[in-house]
């Protein structure tokens, strides 16, 4: 019995393999491919005969799936009924787990970004950190959808992780507490004169939250308005077509991106139609380490296009597209078929995009040189007329120092080098009109 069903199964799997290829007499190659289905038959049979322990037998296929697919690249896999339809729930918004975008690195799971305002957020976890172990058991051997739904769980309950950083000498052990992950794709506030816009992954009403937060920075800035900031850091992608209409909102023509697979049938093109919503008004993108995929597209067109100034760090550099294809009954195949170009025609994929201006997130501290010699401070100066107003001044700022706190926010040193160059590109434009 057991070599009548094994032979059956590999009957079918060669079946299906050979009505993939092209009708034609069964060649060299195609005798190999039957040897080497064979070969998997034999080992799924001996398997189920003589582990340790019974398997089951949707376990061993689903496994063998996923390893063939992450052979390929670490973005291709297979996910189950349950884990589509979690992946569908994430793409509207809202999902359950600790909040952080992940990928696989030398067999860890590497962080991308964490997700704004979620309990990974709250716990310090940073891009590029490396988790090696889910409550004290080893990652390593785990394919990432297995780590990623380990790393899910009942809401309120918590999963220690432990991270190596590469700026710590030692792995350290972080406790987060689960919960539901609701996604504000959006934010928006006013900045001094520049309308700061921070997206924070590209969902399903990304372009529309972006229209809208533009329409209400104009409203509340009115003629102050100097321009604005666009926040890409940490931004781990999403959907391609909100990336792309994204792009679209400030660009008046030109091609947005474009996709390359293995056949002519996987080319293509997304261009801008006009309509910049800005009214042509400056714009910085900041991204970092953390910006990937969707949030990289964005950047590129608009650089490329000379419409917006780059600034902070290279970007993560995922510039592959998944195609996610529902299989009746047995969830679906997400496998990568193409690579993304920006409008200049250079691939993302592991480059990723260099800023115009390279800024690296740091802390500025003021240096205490010691008693300053001014005019002022020389014997028998000549006083000025506004004396006493000048020594007010000096006064006021002297209890200005004196009452600042060490406790305050640190400042965002990206963000206030983007403002700075947007109020200088607002003062530049004004003066060279008068």
């Amino acid at each position: 019995m057991k070599t009548i069903r094994r032979k059956s199964i590999v009957a079918l799997l060669a079946g299906a393999a050979l009505m993939a290829l092209t009708p034609a007499p069964v060649s060299a190659a195609s005798s190999e491919t039957y040897e080497q289905l064979e070969l998997f038959g034999d080992i799924f049979e001996r398997v189920r005969a003589e582990y340790v322990e019974q398997v089951d037998d949707a376990e061993l296929i689903e496994a063998a799936i996923n390893g063939m697919l992450s052979s390929l690249d670490p973005h291709s896999s297979y996910l189950n009924a349950k884990n589509f339809q979690e992946m569908q729930v994430q793409t509207r918004g809202s999902f359950g787990g600790l909040g952080i975008e992940v990928t696989m690195k030398n067999g860890l799971v590497k962080v991308i970004t964490p997700i704004d305002d979620t309990p990974a957020y709250r716990a310090g976890v940073m891009p590029g950190d490396l988790i090696t172990h889910l409550d004290q058991e080893p990652v390593l051997g785990l394919t990432l959808t297995e780590a990623v739904e380990r790393m899910r769980g009942p809401v309120d309950s918590t999963l220690e992780v432990t991270i190596l950083r590469p700026s710590v000498d030692e792995p350290f052990d972080v406790v987060i507490t689960r919960a539901i992950i609701k996604l504000q794709s959006v934010r928006r506030r006013a900045e001094g004169g520049a309308g700061y816009v921070r997206i924070t992954n590209f969902s399903e009403a990304t372009a529309r939250d972006v229209k809208k937060a533009v329409a209400e920075l104009k409203e509340e800035l009115g003629d102050t308005l100097e321009g604005y900031v666009l926040d890409l850091r940490n931004n781990p992608g999403g959907l391609l077509d909100q990336a792309v209409q994204v792009s679209n909102l400030f660009l008046e023509r030109g091609e947005i991106v474009s996709t390359r697979g293995r056949r002519q049938s996987n080319i293509s093109r997304y261009n801008a139609k006009r309509g910049d919503i800005s009214g042509g008004k400056p714009i910085i993108v900041l991204i970092n380490g953390g910006s990937a995929s969707a949030a990289e597209i964005v950047a590129g067109a608009l650089q490329d296009h000379n419409r917006a100034i780059v600034m902070g760090t290279t970007s993560f550099g995922k510039g592959s597209v998944q195609t996610v294809t529902p299989l009746q009954g047995h969830g679906a195949l997400r496998m990568t078929t193409s690579r993304y170009y920006t409008p200049s025609g250079q691939s993302i994929q592991a480059r990723g995009i260099d800023p115009d201006i390279s800024v690296a997130q740091a802390r500025v501290e003021e240096i205490d040189l010691g008693p300053r010699r001014n005019e002022a401070s020389l014997p028998n100066r000549l006083d000025s007329e506004e004396a006493s107003d000048a020594e007010d001044g000096a006064a006021r700022n002297e209890d200005e120092r004196e009452t600042s706190s060490d406790d305050a926010a640190p400042e965002d040193y990206q963000l206030t080098r983007a403002l700075d160059l947007l109020h200088g590109l607002s003062l530049f434009g004004s003066r060279a009109t008068n």
